[in-house]
């Protein structure tokens, strides 16, 4: 009896995950994107925003490569929020060399808001531009084609929003492998989801949408209490499958410096999965949906390759792991297609065996960012 409530779990996991697999995962595994030499059609205004907390050294580096973009019609603006490490002095040198930049400095931060979302509010609202393309200051776009590919959708299509891709530099260590493949996961999440017209979240450090939009909405509105989620909650909250475009190219990403140390990745990830509890119900159905079954498939897979053993029942171990296998082999297609798509880069290596330990990552960290009710920007 046992078995056979295994087997009936095992085989409903299994018919949830390859919907999700071939019907969801699959829209950005076989995306094409355009051709990113396709010449501006609209070269409206554009203001990139970029919030920085005693970020002096990060501004040295991106400055220059924000104002040397291939776009002929934007601004940089850079919110000085309370930093005391010279970044106002660095910005007030900067801008006499780089006529795009403009600053605006942020000296307190009221008590019943959080630091972050007021910073993005008062840098927002003095915009010299409609459309904003957000990042972050330790973010570097990869190519001059950055402002051009992610706001062609706000600026050409009448889109609201742009989703963009950022990922994290390449380093040594099992931490940044586990860094890279969950950062892909996300993107791989929240670009399919968008692909299905279904967008549930994005990423500041790559986003673009209208400042007129931000403003009609009160800026974060009904946000203000929870310290996080000044890119996915807004997204989240307002983004659907008419207003929303997602900008899949290599040439549009923007590279971070990942977590260096177990315990300030675990503090991020808290943040991250904090603001998770926030989303709207339908969508925390359908990520919680796959998860689920996810887990069920691999717990229910484990128990029956044990019971079976015991029982000596060898005749139905080729069906289990061939099962398993498939369904390996499909998510490593994804993973490959989906990051080839992204980055321009090919094969994901261990896929199978991050899957797995990604059951104990998300259930753990997941619940304890879920559950927490400290988390800060900086």
């Amino acid at each position: 009896m046992v078995n056979e409530i295994l087997w009936i779990i095992f085989l409903a996991a299994l018919a949830v995950q390859l919907i999700y697999i071939l019907f969801i995962f699959s829209r950005l595994a076989l995306y094409k994107y355009k051709n990113v030499s396709a010449p501006i059609t609209k070269a409206e205004g554009v203001t990139v925003v970029v919030a920085a907390h005693n970020e002096k050294e990060n501004l040295k580096k991106l400055i220059p490569i924000l104002c040397s973009q291939d776009y002929p019609n934007y601004d940089v603006m850079v919110i000085n929020d309370r930093s005391f490490d010279g970044t106002r002095v660095l910005l007030e040198k900067m801008m006499a060399q780089y006529p795009q930049l403009r600053t605006v400095t942020i000296k307190y931060t009221p008590d019943h808001v959080t630091s972050k979302k007021y910073a993005l509010t008062l840098g927002i609202k003095v915009a010299k531009n409609d459309v904003l393309l957000l990042t972050d200051a330790d973010c570097i776009p990869q190519t001059d084609q950055w402002i051009k590919l992610m706001t062609a959708p706000v600026r050409e299509e009448g889109k609201t929003f742009a989703l963009g891709y950022a990922p994290y530099e390449k380093d040594r260590g099992i931490l940044n492998q586990w860094i890279q493949f969950e950062t892909l996961w996300t993107a791989l999440l929240y670009f399919s989801f968008a692909l299905w017209k279904a967008p549930f979240m994005g990423v500041g450090r790559n986003l673009c949408y209208r400042r007129g939009f931000f403003m009609e909405k009160k800026a974060f509105k009904d946000l203000w209490q929870i310290d996080c989620g000044d890119d996915d909650l807004f997204i989240n909250k307002y983004a659907n499958g008419k207003n929303t475009a997602v900008v899949i190219a290599p040439e549009s990403i923007t590279l971070s410096k990942p977590k260096s140390t177990w315990k300030n990745y675990f503090v991020q990830k808290k943040r991250h999965f904090h603001a998770g509890k926030y989303y709207r119900e339908k969508d925390k159905q359908k990520i919680g949906l796959y998860t689920l079954s996810h887990l069920l498939f691999w717990i229910t897979g484990l128990c029956l390759l044990i019971f079976l053993g015991l029982a000596e029942k060898w005749e139905h171990f080729g069906g289990i792991i061939g099962i398993i296998t498939v369904r390996s082999l499909m998510l490593t297609w994804i993973f490959t297609s989906a990051r080839r798509k992204l980055q321009g880069i090919g094969k994901v290596y261990w896929p199978i065996f991050s899957d797995v330990i990604y059951l104990g990552y998300f259930w753990i960290i997941g619940t304890l960012g879920y559950r927490s009710k400290t988390v800060r920007w900086k």
